[in-house]
């Protein structure tokens, strides 16, 4: 699972009507990614497509998390947290090393 598969679980929390062409665009995707991706959710059962008619009286999909999915956007989300909050803190050793370097060479 990577962070395209949270991003997805997000919208779809949110917006379970979503067409695939509306996930794609919201998540600056391609179409073929985005299908992969929902594929990926179906068969590890962390969403499921139920069909319903549309205004535009076309069948389509709603995506809907499934109990395990809510689950698994909750433990990605965490993960995704903890992976960042690293980047933040290596960042911040990084940023702190440049000013010194800078003080250094600035002030001989």
């Amino acid at each position: 699972m990577n962070e395209h598969h949270l991003n997805t679980l997000k919208e779809l929390s949110r917006d379970s009507a979503l067409s695939q062409r509306d996930l794609s665009k919201r998540l600056g995707l391609s179409l073929g990614r985005v299908n992969y991706v929902l594929n990926a959710l179906l068969d590890k059962g962390l969403i499921k497509a139920e069909r319903f008619k549309n205004s535009k009286n076309k069948l389509a999909y709603m995506y809907i998390l499934t109990p395990e999915g809510i689950i698994e956007k909750v433990e990605l989300t965490y993960h995704f947290l903890q992976r960042k909050k690293e980047e933040y803190d290596s960042l911040g050793i990084e940023i702190e090393e440049l000013r010194r370097e800078v003080e250094i060479e600035g002030g001989e």
